[in-house]
């Protein structure tokens, strides 16, 4: 059955390939994104599928951009919620708006795509929530504090989520992803990359972005109605809970 699918950061890298795969099933994917319009341009003409632009750490611009979305595209039963950044620094150097940037884009998000779209999930019986959290928010990120409690409490927010609306037809699952081979973790040096990197993932390679598309493509489902509250892994076998 073709549902309405949003994916906030959804023009670039997993969040690209996501927005593809659910596309490939007859979704009618709406492919959020903030930053690069040049990216958002050449993604939408290669795609076909309609890209919409707003801050992901701003409610009212959710709000707004999401109803924008059930005007053009119907109810939204499907969100994957994969927007996300980092500003990397030790603790001690941090500054406030280090902290709060990452904060309110991967963990404040959550609460700002997900509150105006939860009472019609739950007015129609069926809803389909993913949020993309990460093996740094499982085992903590030296030089991430910020990032690693961002990712931490995404997990948090989905096992409570989960439990609040498994009774209407609703799951909500998590998946952390380990290195992805996204541009972010391809511009890191290949020295670093394989004396530092790949070392420690027991694959020995990263993960590619439609690994984790497939990930999303088992959890929201029609038949995944009994996984719910779960945190799936994508690592390589780097990090096991």
């Amino acid at each position: 059955m073709a549902r309405v699918a949003v994916v906030s950061g959804g023009t670039r890298g997993i969040g690209a390939a996501i927005s593809k795969a659910l596309a490939a099933l007859g979704h009618n994917v709406a492919a959020v994104y903030h930053g690069n319009d040049e990216a958002a341009a050449k993604f939408k003409a290669e795609t076909g599928i309609p890209v919409y632009k707003w801050n992901v750490g701003d409610y009212a611009a959710c709000a707004e951009g999401l109803a924008k979305v059930t005007a053009d595209l119907g109810p939204v039963d499907i969100l994957v919620n994969n927007a996300g950044i980092t500003r990397d620094v030790q603790f001690h150097k941090m500054t406030p708006e280090q902290w709060y940037d990452v904060v309110n884009t991967n963990l404040n998000s959550l609460f700002n795509m997900t509150r105006p779209v939860i009472e019609g999930m739950r007015e129609r019986g069926f809803g389909r929530i993913v949020n993309i959290s990460s093996i740094n928010g499982q085992k903590g990120q030296r030089g991430q504090t910020n990032y690693s409690a961002s990712k931490s409490g995404d997990i948090g927010f989905t096992k409570a989520l989960a439990q609040e609306n498994a009774n209407k037809g609703i799951t909500v699952n998590a998946i952390c992803p380990g290195y992805i081979a996204t541009d972010m973790v391809k511009a890191v040096s290949k020295e670093i990359l394989e004396k530092a990197i790949l070392p420690q993932i027991p694959v020995g390679r990263l993960g590619e972005p439609e690994e984790i598309a497939r990930c999303v493509v088992f959890l929201v489902a029609e038949e995944a109605g009994f996984i719910t509250g779960s945190t799936l892994s994508a690592n390589g076998g780097q990090f096991m809970i």
